[in-house]
C-alpha cells in the first residue's frame, strides 16, 4: 500500500488548506503574468490547484511555494502545447479592446501623465517576451528572483541578466523619448 493511499479525505484537505491555500494569491499573480487574458489566468490557476490537490499526499511539506510554482509552470507549458495552433491566429486587437473598456482612465493616469504612461507601455511592448515575463514577475508582481526562476523554469542567473537587460532597455527608451514621471522633469 502506497503512503499516499493512507491519507483520509480529511487529512488530504487539511494538508491542502495548510500548504496550498496561503499561496493562492501568489499563484494568481504569477498566472496573470504568464497569460494574456484574466480568464486564461484563472483557468491556469484553477487547473494548477486541481493538480496540487490531487498530488498533495505525495508532497513532502517542504517549500510549498516552489512546489506549487513548479506545478503552475508545468501546467502552463502543457496548456501552451495544447493551444499552440489557436494561439497562432490570436489578434493583437483584443488588447486594444480591453484598454477601451474604461473611458474615464485609471487612477494611475492621475499620478503619471499620459506621455509617460504611453512611453512605458511602448518600452515594455518592445521587450523580447522572455525579458518581459521577468519584468512582469519581479517588478510588477513582486516575486523574488528565485520565485521567478521557478515560475519560468530558468536559473536565477538568467532571471538576473534578463531583468538587467530589460530595465536598461526601458531606461534607454524613456531617455530617448525624453519622458520622465511627474516631479522628475529637468
Amino acid at each position: 500500500m502506497d503512503k499516499a493511499d493512507t491519507f483520509s479525505v480529511v487529512e488530504k484537505q487539511q494538508r491542502f488548506d495548510h500548504y496550498i491555500v496561503p499561496e493562492i494569491p501568489l499563484l494568481l499573480r504569477v498566472a496573470r503574468s504568464l497569460t494574456d487574458q484574466p480568464a486564461d489566468a484563472e483557468d491556469l490557476a484553477q487547473e494548477t490547484l486541481l493538480r496540487a490537490y490531487r498530488g498533495i499526499t505525495a508532497f513532502d511539506g517542504y517549500f510549498p511555494r516552489a512546489w506549487l510554482l513548479r506545478i503552475l509552470h508545468n501546467t502552463h507549458i502543457s496548456r501552451i502545447r495544447r493551444r499552440t495552433p489557436l494561439l497562432m491566429f490570436a489578434s493583437a486587437e483584443r488588447d486594444d479592446d480591453l484598454r477601451d473598456l474604461d473611458p474615464h482612465g485609471s487612477p494611475e493616469n492621475v499620478v503619471v501623465d499620459d506621455a509617460f504612461d504611453d512611453a512605458v507601455e511602448q518600452a515594455l511592448g518592445a521587450l523580447r517576451q522572455p525579458n518581459r515575463k521577468v519584468v512582469d514577475l519581479v517588478d510588477i508582481e513582486g516575486l523574488s528572483y528565485a520565485e521567478a526562476a521557478l515560475a519560468l523554469d530558468v536559473p536565477i542567473g538568467t532571471v538576473v541578466s534578463r531583468l538587467h537587460r530589460a530595465r536598461k532597455q526601458i531606461r534607454e527608451h524613456l531617455a530617448d523619448h525624453g519622458v520622465r514621471p511627474r516631479g522628475h522633469e529637468g
